[in-house]
């Protein structure tokens, strides 16, 4: 027999999530959707991470590489690589091809009672395999695609239209999946940004940026703060953008970061010891870019989906960083912005001192361009889409004791909710140029 402190550890909901490191925002959704699901449901709902690519095929693991390599060397040639993936993954249109045994192992190891795909590689296929191994009652799937548009970028792979249920940040990339791509619209979702728990409790208001700038980066409270950022892997421009900020010392200063690339980092600080003058913080691999990014004017960035994401919930107008080609699937991110926002675009060093001269210059043009950023934010409940995505793995489980949700914010000691700061509004903090 059973005693009631064993169900809870053993009898629980099994959701199962298929992600790659092809970039960073894939993982960091996986990671996000985990610490939701401790957050709210803590002994009910257990969250496996699957790096399918990597781990299960020689040749996905080969192809992951390559991608992060030119990320990092060669943007301009992904489009090729974009459309060589495009019609390889008609192999799995149906069912597994490569990582097949390996996917099946899992599947029969784990029984998961819901598939969470958060990579475009990770549907088609994935979803009839598990069906097929677990039956059809009692697994259900479903796909988190993080992009902000549609149009070329936007990959087939994302949509299986057998999906119990399909989910986007943006109603441009919904209208884009339903209308060209066939995803049935009452199976079709818009949840927003994906963002880690502590990115929503570890809010900064204007009371505290300026001593978050003083305290807990080194800088000057009343400058001009830029933030040079990079996803995981390291890919960066960042000696190619220091010299327009070098130029304006006595009015800006940088937060920089270097993701896992240690040599990058370590000619970074060599850098700082030979311009002493300009006031900046560097670090490498950052587990706080939501904290950066609220004591920041600015951030300078890729069109990863993450980090843009988290640049406008935390009222951080972006400079994109196009240098070197813009990925196909980094085209969707400028172009919604681009739209929404007036967002600029940089393809050399010479763009972006355009941009920092002309803000010096003139701060009210920072500061409109700062204006029409805010414009495209959105607000939501981030607990929304995990509830709805539990509550789809509960159809599969029905034997499973309803899981127990935990308030958010969580209570504080006193039994009242623990309180988190708003963030900062468009005329809180304006730094004197």
């Amino acid at each position: 027999m059973i005693n009631s402190s064993e169900r809870t550890y053993t009898e629980k909901i099994r959701i199962l999530v298929l992600t790659s490191s092809t970039g960073g925002g894939h993982d960091a959704r996986a990671q996000a959707f985990a610490e939701w699901c401790y957050q709210l449901y803590p002994g009910h709902v257990d969250v496996r991470i699957e790096q399918m690519l990597e781990k299960s095929s020689v040749l996905n693991r080969g192809g992951v590489g390559f991608y992060n390599w030119i990320q990092k060397n060669l943007p301009v040639l992904h489009t090729v690589f974009y459309s060589f993936v495009e019609i390889f993954g008609h192999l799995n249109s149906r069912s597994v091809m490569l990582g097949r045994v390996y996917y099946k192992k899992a599947l029969r190891e784990y029984r998961p009672h819901l598939v969470l795909s958060v990579h475009d590689c990770l549907n088609r296929g994935y979803f009839q395999l598990a069906r097929e191994i677990l039956g059809r009652n009692r697994v259900r799937c479903a796909t988190y695609c993080g992009e902000f548009s549609g149009g070329w970028g936007y990959s087939r792979n994302w949509v299986e239209r057998t999906a119990d249920l399909y989910i986007s940040r943006t109603e441009t990339a919904s209208r884009y999946a339903i209308e060209k791509l066939g995803m049935p619209a009452h199976r079709a979702l818009v949840r927003g940004h994906f963002m880690r728990p502590s990115a929503h409790l570890e809010q900064v208001d204007a009371a505290h940026r300026a001593l978050s700038r003083k305290k807990r980066y080194g800088l000057r409270p009343d400058r001009f703060t830029v933030f040079l950022a990079t996803g995981g892997n390291g890919a960066n421009n960042h000696f190619d953008l220091l010299p327009a900020l070098v130029k304006h010392r006595d009015h800006c200063q940088a937060v920089i970061i270097c993701g896992n690339n240690r040599d990058v980092y370590n000619r970074l600080m060599r850098w700082r010891a030979e311009n002493p003058d300009f006031r900046c913080h560097i670090e490498g691999y950052s587990e706080s870019v939501h904290l950066i990014m609220q004591a920041s004017d600015v951030i300078v960035t890729r069109g990863g989906t993450t980090t843009c994401a988290q640049a406008l919930h935390f009222f951080c107008p972006i400079v994109f960083n196009g240098i070197g080609g813009i990925m196909p699937q980094e085209k969707l991110t400028l172009k919604y912005f681009r739209n929404s926002a007036g967002s600029h675009v940089i393809s050399n060093a010479a763009d972006f001192e355009g941009i920092i001269d002309r803000w010096m210059a003139d701060p009210s043009a920072w500061r409109a361009y700062r204006s029409a950023f805010i414009k495209a934010r959105y607000e939501e409940d981030p607990t929304r889409v995990i509830d709805e995505l539990v509550a789809l793995a509960r159809e599969a489980a029905p034997n499973v004791p309803e899981p127990v949700r935990q308030p958010f914010p969580p209570r504080n000691g006193n039994g009242a909710h623990a309180h988190a700061h708003s963030p900062q509004t468009a005329d809180e903090f304006m730094p004197e140029l």
